[in-house]
């Protein structure tokens, strides 16, 4: 097996397997039984083991399991599904493209854009901007389109349509798009919440400030909530947390929690109106799998076990806990800084412990699970944190306690605690239990500054 983002001449032959899972735990073939902080790759929001989603997967394989979406060909539960997500989206008019994947969301929506403008007759609105350590999944587009270098190295130049701007500035995005003229401008592509580039919540009012700029210049903005959909940080999507009012919403992982592959599209009716009342247009696009039944199925039992146990709403109750859980080891010597929002976080090593000691990261994450806690290297190298929903408080302060003696055994040191100050983002509160729950809380100890990219 050829493993994506890993190091084949290490990992050859060296699997680590795993064998079952329940809620937020899942066994290795090693027969111990492990945490899993990262909800596998930010996906099993509802947990592992669920009979109840197996079941009836297996009823509609019995049933039927998929048949072709394309033409006039459809099955009831994708049609159910497709009625249930444009309700839950929030878009006016809403409709739903499925695909079988984030990666799929993101290049199809591209093509969308590009073939709205020039329906409306504005063929010359080609350019799209995207964030500096934004991920956009990987398929050839999406990898020019997100601002991670180092997944385009070796890759060829990126599309020259594409660019990106500095995440935390909205001010930036307006001079940009200013430059190239909004005539020419198709869409802005926005994680509300950078994930894989190693979650960076938003700056208080960027987005609504983005919201702003695109609708000012007529702009499309995109929301891609492939990780933060579906409850991830604490509303049922990012956008309406934030109040973006995206004119598409791409989703994926969280819509099935990975029992099955599946994306989808969420478009408003304005992005639709074109494609849905234009005689004799057939829109040349879509996935062998858009609009599988079975995973069509499988969404929808995830969907009514989120609503039904008021799974978003306990990602709302656990945020300052896992801040609380976690924001103690931002005194360590090795950590730059701790961010969490909802059930995301991150504890970013310092770039220049990793410059000095580049298997640092590798030798973290294996010395976590070592201990018992499942997690893995972002982009920046920080540990990521996106637990099941499911997860218990004595579970997050376990991993709390695992990451600090994880950091121990690569040698990272603990400061007094009177070393220790607090750099807060103004909506910070802090919870009875003395942590904090903030789109951006950095605890910093007084060591010599040390700045990432």
């Amino acid at each position: 097996m050829w493993h994506p983002f890993a190091d084949m001449s290490v990992v050859a032959g060296h699997d680590f397997v795993i064998a079952s899972g329940h809620g937020a735990h899942v066994k290795g073939a090693d027969g111990r039984t492990y945490l899993d902080a990262t909800a596998a790759l930010w996906y099993c929001n509802v947990g592992h083991g669920r009979v109840e989603i197996a079941d009836a997967a297996a009823a509609q394989m019995r049933a039927i399991a998929s048949y072709s979406s394309f033409g006039d060909f459809a099955t009831q539960p994708t049609l159910d599904l497709a009625d249930r997500l444009a309700a839950l989206s929030g878009l006016a008019g809403a409709k739903v493209f499925f695909t079988s994947g984030g990666s799929d969301a993101v290049d199809t929506a591209l093509k969308m854009i590009s073939r709205y403008w020039a329906l409306l007759g504005e063929p010359k609105r080609t350019r799209i901007i995207a964030r500096h350590r934004s991920y956009h999944g990987m398929h050839v587009a999406g990898t020019s389109l997100g601002g991670i270098s180092a997944n385009r190295d070796g890759h060829g130049e990126p599309d020259p349509k594409i660019q990106n701007v500095t995440w935390d500035d909205a001010e930036v995005l307006a001079l940009e798009i200013d430059a190239i003229g909004a005539e020419n401008v198709a869409a802005f592509f926005c994680e509300p919440v950078i994930g894989a580039g190693g979650v960076y919540p938003p700056p208080d009012g960027y987005l609504t400030r983005v919201r702003d700029i695109c609708k000012e210049r007529g702009v499309l903005l995109v929301a891609d909530e492939v990780i933060s959909g579906y409850g991830r940080t604490g509303s049922m999507f990012a956008s309406q947390r934030w109040d973006m009012q995206p004119d598409l919403i791409l989703t994926a992982k969280g819509l099935t929690s990975g029992y099955l592959p599946m994306g989808a599209v969420l478009v408003s009716g304005r992005v639709a109106e074109p494609f849905w009342n234009t005689p004799g247009l057939i829109w040349r696009h879509g996935y062998t799998y858009s609009g599988h039944a079975t995973a069509a199925v499988v969404a929808n039992v995830n969907l009514d076990i989120i609503e039904r146990e008021q799974l978003v709403e306990r990602v709302d109750e656990l945020a300052p806990v896992l801040s609380a859980a976690l924001n103690p080891l931002a005194t360590h010597s090795h950590v730059e800084a701790v961010r969490t929002v909802g059930l995301l976080g991150a504890v970013q090593l310092r770039p220049d412990v990793i410059k000095e000691d580049p298997a640092i990261g590798a030798r973290l994450v294996r010395a976590a699970r070592d201990r018992g806690v499942l997690t893995r290297l972002l982009a920046d190298g920080g540990l990521q944190v996106s637990p099941p929903f499911v997860v218990t408080r004595e579970d997050l302060h376990s991993m709390g306690r695992v990451f600090d003696e994880a950091l121990g055994s690569v040698g990272s040191t603990r400061v007094k605690p009177d070393q220790l100050h607090v750099d807060l983002l103004p909506d910070t509160t802090t919870d009875e239990s003395g942590g904090f729950d903030s789109s951006d809380a950095r605890l910093r100890a007084d060591v010599p500054p040390h700045h990432g990219t």
